[in-house]
């Protein structure tokens, strides 16, 4: 992809009234695009990191046999109403009534909505378990969005849910969805902090959170300055300043940081209330027994953000990087330099590489800035000053390291970093 053909309205100036590193690096990369508070769009750059994250998350999702599927986001209000969370939740909803005077609201989340799919299709303990997920955009009318796309009232949420016919069977799913969220963050390069939580409005029985520590954090948790250990301040026996209750020799200390993850054993509470039963082996109709698994798709890109970026701009993990590699010409007016340029970007587009080509007729100077602000993983810097001496500039954006390299080495350095 060539900068001249792409759309990446970058900005030296930190938006005014942003106050999260996060906030001010999207905007400036020309990652994303505020329409109003808390309402944002992804433009093409931003967009590629946010499907690169639904990518890690497909692939972790269909390795525990999970199944996507695909739900509204208008939905009738009165299999809320069945739960009772139409009240417990009317803070957050944004509810009215169509044209046909029917009760309809913007799906805050979905529960209702998968267990009235799976009583319509779901019949039998045989045709269990099942579990399914989806990728879908999530609506609130938050009184107060923060940080950018870490509060807003529009943001993107994995969620999925698991049916069984026992509490064997849920925890059993219940597992296998905790390891892959653990996978999850590990491939986009966050360091959680996983606590047992409340269940709150969702309900049921064993919960957890994952959080990663923020400046921006809007959770607060206790860690031990020792070990693992971690917790809930709102658990009375974890206390700022007291000892930590597994090591027993360190101190609790508190942090705040961002929720990214939640994980439900739900039990039976949506399925009795909205009557979705099944036959059992003893030819008795029961409640299917359900789990609810969240991950938060759009913050998340917020929160790697928030670990990884210096002084100059961002530093994406290799994973959800929008390209892998960015090849930057100098002296564009130069046939030679824009000859090898269209080389490399042929041989690495071959290897299967993703490449943003700079082509702009900017200065070195602009050129550096953008790169290090966007953030791509490596950089090769083309130049007429090397490329006489059939050299070329790699850049590492992370360590800052750079390595001269011939012209035909380079594909064979790159793939090694790229490896590596």
């Amino acid at each position: 992809m060539f900068w001249s053909q792409y759309f990446i309205p970058t900005s030296k100036e930190t938006p005014v009234g942003t106050e999260a590193i996060s906030h001010q690096l999207l905007l400036r990369a020309g990652m994303v695009d505020m329409l109003t508070s808390g309402v944002y769009s992804y433009l093409p750059l931003g967009l590629r990191v946010l499907k690169n994250i639904e990518r890690v998350i497909r692939e972790e999702m269909d390795s525990v046999n999970a199944r996507e599927l695909f739900m509204p986001c208008l939905q009738p209000l009165d299999i809320w109403k069945k739960t009772g969370r139409d009240e417990t939740l009317k803070d957050v909803m944004i509810k009215f009534n169509d044209n046909r005077g029917r009760e309809l609201c913007l799906g805050p989340t979905h529960e209702e909505v998968i267990t009235e799919i799976t009583k319509r299709y779901i019949q039998s303990y045989r045709q269990l378990p099942v579990t399914l997920y989806q990728i879908q955009t999530k609506f609130r009318d938050e009184i107060r969005t923060r940080f950018g796309i870490v509060r807003a009232s529009e943001f993107i949420m994995k969620d999925a849910y698991s049916f069984d016919r026992n509490e064997e069977g849920l925890k059993k799913n219940y597992d296998l969805m905790y390891q892959a969220y653990k996978r999850i963050f590990a491939r986009c390069e966050l360091e959680m902090v996983i606590i047992a939580a409340d269940s709150g409005a969702m309900g049921g029985s064993v919960s957890h959170e994952f959080l990663v520590p923020a400046p921006i954090g809007e959770d607060e948790i206790v860690r031990c300055n020792t070990c693992t250990f971690a917790g809930s301040p709102n658990d009375t026996d974890l206390n700022e300043g007291k000892s930590c209750p597994q090591c027993t020799k360190g101190i609790l200390k508190k942090e705040v940081a961002i929720e990214l993850g939640h994980v439900f054993q739900l039990g039976t509470k949506y399925s009795q209330a909205q009557e979705a039963l099944f036959l059992d082996e003893d030819g008795k109709q029961k409640p299917f027994i359900m789990g609810c698994y969240g991950i938060g798709v759009s913050r998340l890109i917020a929160a790697v953000i928030e670990k990884h970026h210096d002084e100059k701009g961002i530093i994406w993990p290799r994973e959800i990087a929008p390209f892998d590699v960015e090849l930057l010409a100098l002296q564009v007016q130069d046939e030679s330099i824009v000859s090898i340029m269209r080389g490399f970007y042929e041989a690495l587009q071959a290897r299967g590489i993703s490449v943003l080509v700079d082509d702009r007729d900017e200065s070195a100077g602009r050129k550096f800035n953008d790169a290090d602000l966007i953030g791509i993983p490596y950089r090769v810097i083309l130049s007429q000053k090397n490329l006489k001496q059939g050299q070329c500039e790699i850049k590492d954006r992370r360590t800052g390291q750079t390595n001269i390299v011939a012209q035909d080495k380079a594909m064979d350095h790159l793939i090694k970093l790229l490896k590596g």
